[in-house]
């Protein structure tokens, strides 16, 4: 069986290991440059590969053909593999076809999926499960599988890596939201995203269950068109009848199986409405499981946000810093500012995604004292915002927008960063963006 791998990046790689240990022949193709450290792992693993060209003969060959969730599926190539008959699918569904008993948790949604992700990580590792962290989070599931199986994958998932999905069936399949995001890849028709969102659980059957955001309402329109045959376990900030969790009187409660798990909100280590939902799936997902209650209640509240997601930096002069570089959309931001306290000095701004502003400007009237916008064109936001906030300055590097923000900001006041936009303009990526201004609150 001939294994070919299109794209050497992370999933890639994995991808090709796996294939190798199961005994196919393997060749890797990526149309770009391979990173030193991938060409490393595939030639140490004795696989052939190429870089900066996909040479057609040594590709349409394949009995399978694993590709980059990068790569569209308009691409001439994958088309045409297509038209061959040859299976083309995503990493996530070829390692899913090697992991035996394992239980699978997926994790999916426009926001908070890393977050939710390592929560629920964060508690089978608490309960003493052989759990491994996977997906679009960084880490390979077909490298984990390949290299260190485990009992327990929880793996986040893209949207771009449930479009190709045949056989993958979470036990526990989550779906925190459905915002417009990466419409370019959807024909820039929401029901085509929300199409790819919900396939996550095409395959389940009654035996597994699908968790939910009942409150969020593409969501629930999507489940009530469609809602398939898994067991559905909404979760919401208003208390209903039957099982699933919501919040009731500052409670968190989670029923599962007729058993229920409380806890007070305000022991949740992971603040704002946003997390409360984040952490009401985590909660489900491993109560399905049987996870003790105890194991639950301790890790939700012992729990240490991730980097660069509402990310507390430290607390100069009264003055709260929080790094929410990952914020890199409208909706993301909303959530940030949903969870800080007024007064607040935003940093906001950066390569604009053709971003409508209207949903945050009651928020930022109410919260926002003023705005320092991080980024080469930020006219937009000044325009936007120009009635809700009277102080609107511009900064060109992380440290003179912390400097700005630093002398803007009121006493017991908050700086967040929450840029709403993507990083590119400025910075390498989100994380060079919150690193940069890690230092400079550092450097105060």
């Amino acid at each position: 069986m001939r294994l070919v791998v299109l794209g050497a990046g992370e999933s890639g790689a994995g991808a090709a290991l796996l294939g190798k240990k199961q005994g196919y022949e393997v060749f890797v193709s990526d149309k770009g440059q391979i990173a030193e450290k991938y060409k490393n792992v595939l030639s140490q693993a004795d696989i052939s590969f190429e870089e900066g060209m996909h040479t057609e003969g040594l590709i349409l060959n394949a009995d399978v053909v694993v590709k980059s969730p990068g790569i569209p599926d308009t691409v001439a190539l994958v088309e045409k593999l297509d038209e061959q008959g040859v299976e083309v699918i995503d990493e996530l569904e070829f390692a899913y076809r090697f992991i035996g008993k394992a239980k699978v948790v997926a994790i999916t949604g426009s926001n908070g999926k890393t977050t939710t992700a390592s929560l629920t990580y964060h508690i089978f590792k608490q309960a003493g499960c052989k759990v491994a962290l996977v997906g679009n989070i960084g880490k390979s599931f077909a490298a984990q599988v390949a290299s260190n199986p485990q009992e327990v994958y929880v793996i986040e998932v893209s949207s771009f890596q449930l479009d190709r999905m045949k056989t993958f069936k979470p036990d526990v399949a989550v779906l925190l939201n459905i915002t417009p995001d990466h419409l370019d890849r959807y024909d820039y028709q929401l029901k085509n995203y929300v199409n790819s969102k919900m396939s996550i659980t095409k395959n389940q059957t009654p035996n597994e269950v699908f968790v939910y955001c009942a409150d969020d309402e593409i969501v629930a329109e999507a489940i009530k068109n469609r809602p398939g045959n898994a067991k559905l376990l909404p979760f919401s900030l208003k208390a209903f009848e039957g099982e699933g969790a919501y919040i009731d009187n500052k409670e968190i409660k989670i029923i599962t199986n007729d058993k229920i798990v409380t806890m007070p909100t305000d022991d949740l280590a992971l603040k704002g409405n946003h997390n409360a939902y984040n952490s009401m799936a985590s909660g489900i997902a491993a109560r399905v499981l049987e996870l003790r209650k105890q194991v639950v209640r301790e890790s939700m509240s012992d729990f240490a946000n991730i980097e660069h997601r509402l990310e507390f930096v430290a607390k100069v002069h009264g003055v709260t810093f929080i790094n929410d570089s990952k914020a890199t959309n409208v909706n993301a931001a909303w959530y940030a500012l949903e969870s800080v306290s007024a007064p607040t000095v935003w940093i906001v701004g950066g390569v604009d995604k053709g971003n409508d502003y209207t949903s945050l400007k009651p928020l930022v009237s109410e919260k926002v004292s003023a705005i320092v916008c991080l980024g080469k064109d930020n006219a937009k936001i000044k325009a936007e915002f120009a009635k809700e906030v009277d102080t609107v300055v511009e900064a060109m590097s992380a440290e003179e927008a912390v400097q700005y923000a630093y002398r803007l900001a009121e006493k017991n006041g908050t700086v967040l960063l929450a840029p709403a936009c993507a990083s590119f303009d400025l910075f390498q990526n989100y994380e060079d963006r919150g690193h940069q201004f890690k230092n400079a609150v550092r450097a105060l």
